[in-house]
């Protein structure tokens, strides 16, 4: 084929020719991806007509009246600024658990949040992983679809009490000293607490089936209710979960691409067989979710009742795990030889593959966009507000074909406005709000884009500087964001300020030399610099010394009120001084456990730790005024 011919039939496909990068510099698709990605996308094509809407970014949706945006902010808090705590679920620390958080210590954090006078509680995504290394990563999940029963607290399961063998599971012999050692550890050991949660969850669901299952009771009758309308999807997530879990135990590998080749199919007639004498262990993890949505639905309560209106803010991945679920139940809408991923920027300047497969926009437009629906509706339920990370890729989204570098990897359309209609549409039924995580590469077009359909934008302070290093002024932040100081992906404050994630980096060999690691401590100490004149300038710190700790993140958070933005978010781990960062981009899990590190101290001391407080004291009513 020649290059005109490929070129053409690449940008029919919705295969941009070319990308502006985030330094402003003009990148050229290279053939071969060209052609490495077509023959991706010519697997199992089904007609011309979605291929237009694909590469359009217009379909159905563009027949309609005017788009539906999504619930605003004025709807939900009328035209008071607001902020709101978020943290990582599973990094949360207290004598409740088994060593992970879970939605016991959701209960705690919201009654912190309620007493500091937020109007929300902002989560780490809380959907279904495997929880055995190395896939812990709540942003390259099994499934986006269900939830992760690892945080289901069983004891706030009504069963607990009259279940007097999962008390004696956490309170005598192994499971007691297993117990023992996951509270004391400061890392999640997630395989060790999996393997403690499931023997509990055991006990419970035995309980739960003599006591409500056989008599039909109203609990009983609830949980049917609850399988019935999770419909198809529910119950082959359950049979997943437990066909994984008996493939494991006889030795074969936790990914269906390499099971059997009669059980890659969730409708093959070994897997209905496979139904039929696993059908307790089956009802069991159809237990867990039922339990776990009614302990959220709980908790979203206590929220609200709690002087919080927005509630909690869930937080929707990007895309899930190829050996997962999703692909197990969608095989057509996945593509296997092709990645999702991001192209080198100053962040990553090899770009970033995430190993997680791309739906085909075509099969999406050919299904009515019913598994996108599907997805908004489990990340709404129980939700004041989504946040969708990586949300420039309903516009588009950086292919990385198998076995070639990030950096050779192109840019695809997406059907972005069918999408964003049907996100307002959902957003409207859930009468949740929406936040995009638009940072990094961002293409022409989506800030309007996204205002126009209401979704917020993010802003991260960290990340707002001018060309000679200036933080922004505070009156420069637009209004229609959430500003956060940092993101899960960076150093929590106090590590950066001190340098502590530079020297974690040294400590790793992660640097090119030590010529390198004395240039980054160089910037690091004139951005520092820069920091304190901003806000001097703009929060009211005084003085020339430097700061300790509290006072400057109370002064940082002081800051972030006098933004114009509607929503401040304020990290937990900021709050507590946390000097370990959660995750580590591009780091192998064998050099740094990302998503494992554990806060160093108790959600319940959090409330009244003197420094805490302080930092906090930035919040305050008086923080919103301008000096």
């Amino acid at each position: 084929m020649d290059r005109a011919s490929l070129t053409e039939r690449a940008e029919r496909a919705g295969i941009l020719s070319r990308y502006t990068a985030s330094g402003g510099e003009v990148r050229a698709t290279p053939d071969r991806t060209r052609a490495l990605l077509l023959d991706a996308l010519a697997s199992g094509a089904t007609g011309s007509a979605a291929a237009r809407g694909a590469r359009s970014g217009r379909g159905r949706a563009a027949g309609r009246a005017a788009p539906t945006p999504c619930a605003s902010v004025a709807e939900r808090l009328g035209e008071r600024r607001a902020f709101g705590l978020w943290a990582n679920l599973y990094s949360l620390r207290s004598e409740r658990g088994i060593g992970i958080g879970n939605l016991g210590d959701l209960r705690a954090l919201v009654r912190f949040a309620a007493d500091a006078g937020a109007v929300f509680v902002g989560l780490s995504p809380l959907h279904a992983i495997r929880n055995r290394p190395p896939d812990v990563s709540p942003y390259q999940p099994l499934t986006r679809l269900f939830r992760n029963a690892l945080y289901l607290d069983p004891t706030l399961a009504p069963e607990w009490e009259s279940a007097p063998a999962a008390r004696r599971q956490l309170e005598e012999g192994a499971g007691a000293a297993a117990r023992r050692r996951l509270l004391a550890a400061a890392r999640i050991d997630y395989a060790g607490c999996a393997d403690l949660h499931a023997a509990l969850l055991a006990h419970l669901y035995r309980a739960f089936r003599e006591q409500h299952l056989q008599h039909e009771s109203p609990r009983g009758r609830a949980f049917a209710a609850f399988v019935r309308n999770g419909g198809t999807l529910l119950r082959d997530f359950a049979v997943f979960c437990a066909l994984e879990e008996d493939l494991a135990a006889r030795g074969t590998a936790r990914d269906w691409r390499r099971w059997p080749a009669e059980f890659r199919s969730p409708s093959s007639p070994q897997v209905r067989r496979f139904c039929d004498t696993h059908a307790e262990a089956i009802e069991r993890n159809l237990y867990a979710q039922f339990e776990l949505d009614r302990q959220l639905a709980f908790v979203a309560e206590e929220a609200r009742a709690a002087g919080l209106p927005i509630g909690f803010y869930a937080d929707l991945a990007v895309g899930s795990a190829l050996s997962g679920f999703d692909t197990w139940a969608f095989p057509d809408l996945f593509l296997a030889d092709v990645s999702l991923g991001a192209p080198p920027d100053d962040y990553a300047a090899q770009g970033q593959d995430w190993g997680m497969p791309p739906m085909h926009p075509q099969r999406l437009v050919d299904d009515d966009f019913r598994y996108w629906r599907t997805l908004l509706r489990a990340g709404f339920a129980h939700a004041g507000m989504l946040r969708i990370d990586h949300v420039m890729s309903v516009l588009r989204q950086f292919w990385i074909p198998a076995g070639e570098p990030a950096s050779a990897g192109a840019y695809v359309r997406f059907p972005a406005l069918e999408l964003l209609g049907v996100l307002g549409e959902e957003s409207r039924r859930a009468g949740a709000l929406v936040v995009g995580e638009d940072l990094g590469t961002v293409p022409r077009g989506l800030p309007s884009l996204l205002a126009r359909y209401a979704v917020l934008s993010s802003r991260v302070l960290l990340f707002e500087r001018d060309r000679r290093g200036t933080f922004r002024p505070a009156h420069r932040y637009p209004t229609r964001v959430l500003v956060t100081a940092n993101t899960h992906d960076v150093a929590p404050l106090a590590s950066y300020w001190e340098g502590e994630d530079l020297a974690l980096r040294q400590s790793l060999g992660l640097w090119g030399g030590a010529g390198e690691f004395a240039r980054a401590r160089k910037l690091r100490e004139a951005a520092r610099r820069a920091l304190l004149r901003r806000l001097s300038a703009d929060a009211d710190l005084a003085g020339d010394a430097m700061p300790e700790y509290p006072d400057l993140c109370a002064a940082i958070h002081r800051f972030l009120c006098r933004t114009p933005a509607s929503l401040i978010g304020v990290s937990l781990d900021d709050l507590a001084a946390e000097t370990q960062p959660v995750n580590l981009p591009g780091v192998p899990q064998e050099i740094y456990a990302s998503w494992t590190r554990r806060m160093a101290s108790s959600v319940d001391s959090l409330a009244v730790d003197p420094g805490v407080l302080r930092a906090l004291d930035g919040t305050s009513e008086r923080a919103w005024r301008a000096p």
